[in-house]
């Protein structure tokens, strides 16, 4: 997905009908994105960020104690720029990041596969902890297929492939990968799923562009033995080909419902499905397909119920001859099927290029962010790579924390899972705790999971203020915990006997579709 090597150039595309629709497009953007310049962020907002571990070699050069403190450090800077979700990889190629009896630990955690850290740790519950905790959600991101990142890579002893060499294939990348036609494939990737799910507190699982491999021009991925097994009565190979893919995600999506139904399947497949010239429904790019190259169907896969939310990687300019930001966020908002659409951007192209003409900003990160909230079927976007963020290039966190992200947003409801809201909290109280004012309230009961708090949500309004909930500025924390630590207000000396200032507050329940529950009774608190 995220690898230089793996980014495909495309082919110059200078027809006069092509110059002509991206004029009319731009003029129009232009117009939706001057219309709501001047409106506040919305109140609900996904707000994505990938952390990776393949390729970081930062990870294995750390004690476990250091690799906290860095991932909370991570946390943090995501949080100031506005992020409420963190997409954690935790499955690269067939290994596991966190503590698995079906796979090995991952050489990109420690340096050696198959090797446990030292002293022992678990990551994916650290990191869902440390999400929760920061009112963020943690979807755990798994490549499906990929075993090996290359020719002199091999799998860890005591790794499935050696149990079940008949399982794989080598392709011309070098890499060894799960043979995706084999029942036997989909059933071990949904057991590894099932059994991640059952052990942890997850909000969804989530793949990225990579299904059947990248195709090296000129070679064939060798599964003819397979589509002579499998293969009977399609007279085409690729249709056959995205079908086993269908299958997997057919699967996965009923192992989710089977075990635990709130958690989410989210895909981010590569930014174009299909061009134009090759089918009318297609996009007016010209570029490599996920669908004909990866065997990738994904509006399918949302259309058909399977997945809940896309991110299509959206990793070019706004402008960009072959492939256009602009073009196929209209056209990705046009193919959303009922279901949520986050698009993802690459912080460095955001960064890297001006605004489109006409404008004066040196990035195009406002023009980007402002487009995305005026498509209607569009509910927010994800970084890549997180760490682009938390560095802050080219002031790109500076920017999200003081301008387009300052203030929180509550991630979508997923509505088609469950509709039903919780029930408030109840007691809402001022605690004192030595020196401390602590605000604390009590968890709503319920004996059904779907209908659980996980998150509250803190709204602060001045004393005589109507209590809004819909203002998104009113929201000063969301948290997994059930009281907050108020701040303290230092007063200048001559206003020290001054009544000082009251500040209203109620705290609303979300569920874990992100439904909201009403809010509380207010309390009054005098600081």
């Amino acid at each position: 997905m995220h690898n230089n090597a793996e980014i495909h150039s495309f082919n110059s595309f200078h027809s006069f009908k092509m110059k002509l629709f991206r004029k009319i497009t731009f003029i129009a953007a232009m117009l939706a994105v001057l219309a709501v310049s001047a409106q506040e962020a919305p109140k609900r907002e996904f707000r994505g960020a990938w952390l990776h571990i393949i390729g970081q070699g930062q990870y294995a050069k750390m004690t476990p104690e250091q690799t906290q403190a860095y991932l909370r450090d991570q946390l943090d800077k995501l949080s100031m720029a506005g992020v409420n979700a963190i997409i954690w990889q935790v499955r690269p190629q067939a290994d596991a990041a966190y503590p698995s009896d079906l796979e090995p630990w991952s050489r990109w955690l420690t340096g050696e596969a198959g090797k446990a850290p030292s002293p022992l740790w678990d990551p994916l519950q650290f990191m869902i902890d440390e999400c929760h905790l920061r009112g963020m959600e943690l979807h755990a991101w798994i490549n499906p297929y990929r075993v090996t990142s290359g020719e002199n890579d091999k799998p860890a002893a005591g790794h499935i492939y050696y149990q079940h060499p008949e399982w794989f294939l080598k392709y011309a990348d070098g890499k060894i990968y799960f043979d995706p036609a084999l029942p036997e494939s989909r059933d071990f990737i949904n057991l590894v799923v099932r059994d991640m799910v059952t052990r942890y507190d997850l909000d969804a699982i989530h793949m990225d562009d990579y299904f059947y491999p990248y195709p090296v021009k000129g070679v064939e991925f060798p599964d003819s033995a397979s589509f002579e097994k499998y293969g009977k009565g399609w007279g085409d190979k690729g249709d056959w080909r995205r079908h086993n893919v269908d299958m997997l995600i057919e699967q996965l999506h009923g192992t989710l419902q089977s075990t635990k139904p709130w958690v989410r399947l989210g895909i981010s497949p590569f930014g174009i499905w299909r061009n134009k010239r090759s089918d009318r429904n297609g996009s007016e790019t010209s570029g490599l397909e996920c669908y004909d190259a990866l065997y990738a169907d994904c509006p399918k896969w949302t259309a058909m119920g399977w997945v809940d939310y896309m991110v299509p990687q959206l990793y070019w300019e706004l402008e960009h001859k072959a492939a256009s930001d602009l073009v196929l966020s209209y056209w990705w908002n046009d193919h959303a099927n009922g279901r949520h659409m986050y698009y993802g951007q690459a912080v460095r192209n955001v960064m890297d290029h001006r605004d489109i003409p006409d404008t004066l900003n040196p990035t195009q990160l406002n023009h980007k962010i402002e487009l995305m909230r005026t498509l209607p079927n569009v509910h927010g976007v994800t970084w890549w790579p997180g760490y682009s963020v938390t560095e802050n290039y080219k002031g790109v966190l500076d920017s999200l924390s003081r301008h387009q992200m300052h203030t929180k947003a509550l991630c979508p409801a997923v509505t088609w899972i469950d509709s039903v809201a919780p029930a408030a909290v109840t007691n809402l109280r001022l605690d004192k705790h030595k020196l401390d004012n602590v605000l604390s309230w009590d968890a709503p009961v319920t004996t059904d999971p779907m209908q659980e708090a996980v998150r509250y949500v803190v709204y602060a309004f001045r004393e005589n203020d109507d209590i809004d909930i819909s203002n998104p500025r009113a929201i000063i924390r969301v948290t997994n915990q059930t009281s907050i630590t108020l701040p303290k207000l230092d007063l200048p000396q001559k206003h020290k006997m001054a009544r000082p200032p009251a500040t209203k507050y109620v705290v609303t329940a979300l569920d874990r579709c992100n439904n909201e529950s009403a809010p509380c009774d207010s309390i009054i608190v005098y600081l």
